[in-house]
């Protein structure tokens, strides 16, 4: 991806979402813009209107961080697009650019997977950047069955709620789940912005859904971890289940998600269910899902 189109693309698109109201600027006479103009964001940064205009057109090198963290401020960034934005300050900065070979998806190490295996009665699993479901526990697997049914390996998150059309069942909310979807491969990509596999996705991804093409288009940079994620599953109906997403320390770009149900809830009574459904399915559905591949373990 192009570094410089990235930087222009989102302080163009963070600026248009702040109007002088809110940035606390008086409004005089008729305006071509309504969010901020680029000599507005320079003043509310404390710069030159011409160094925020060779921002702008994509030229972070060099700029410090404390001139980042001004122009955040002047655009009102919350927390993510802060981190966004030092990401793709640092990658400007880079001079050599790392090589990414087109490989499948690298296997947890076995302490991981045993972590995952111990824990019986939540719904967990561990993805990477890409959103690929690299590992779960039995749970997780059973919640994410219709993943597992769609025959694109390695699974994946976010080609599964654009691409299939069973994901509109499957995924209660499927919108708001889309658009945090886009949004944490548009953070991946500012920390990531030559790794191939993830260029090949979006590709794929724009490609084929003109809904990830809107949300794309919009820049939103997301930090998730915690929320409420809603199924209708096939086995056991819906599901309100809270989640927490932590990243792996010793695994950089990894991330582990796991869910519960609300104690005395009728989603409690439904994981216990599922649990049983998930063992009681015939060795024929279970296996009827292709193979597994180098980076995915089938639990």
């Amino acid at each position: 991806m192009d570094n410089r189109s990235e930087v222009r693309e989102f302080l163009t698109s963070r600026r248009a979402k702040i109007t002088p109201q809110q940035a606390g600027l008086p409004v005089a006479g008729r305006r071509r813009v309504t969010g901020l103009r680029r000599e507005e964001v320079a003043m509310l940064a404390g710069v030159s209107a011409e160094y925020y205009a060779r921002m702008e057109r994509g030229n972070l090198s060099g700029a410090s961080e404390a001139v980042l963290d001004s122009l955040a401020r002047a655009l009102q960034l919350d927390d993510a697009e802060r981190a966004h934005l030092l990401e793709l300050a640092r990658t400007a900065s880079t001079t050599r650019r790392p090589v990414h070979r087109r490989t499948a998806a690298q296997p947890i190490r076995p302490a991981l997977q045993q972590l995952l295996d111990a824990m019986i009665d939540a719904p967990v699993f561990i993805r990477n950047g890409r959103l690929d479901v690299v590992a779960t526990n039995r749970l997780g697997r059973a919640l994410y069955w219709p993943l597992f049914q769609d025959p694109a390996r390695p699974v994946n998150l976010a080609r599964y709620q654009f691409l299939n059309p069973g994901a509109a069942e499957f995924m209660t909310g499927l919108d708001a789940q889309r658009a945090a979807a886009a949004a944490l491969l548009r953070t991946e990509a500012g920390r990531d912005p030559y790794n191939r596999d993830l260029s090949d996705l979006i590709g794929e991804l724009s490609t084929r859904s003109e809904s990830f093409r809107s949300l794309w288009a919009a820049h939103n940079v997301r930090l998730h971890h915690t929320g409420i994620k809603r199924f209708h599953h096939p086995g056991v109906g819906d599901l309100t289940l809270t989640f927490e997403a932590l990243p792996v320390p010793t695994d950089p770009g990894l991330t582990l998600t796991a869910m519960s149900a609300e104690p005395g809830t009728a989603a409690q009574d439904a994981l216990k269910l599922l649990a049983t459904w998930y063992a009681t399915l015939d060795e024929s559905d279970n296996v009827s899902a292709p193979a597994p591949t180098r980076g995915e373990r089938r639990v």
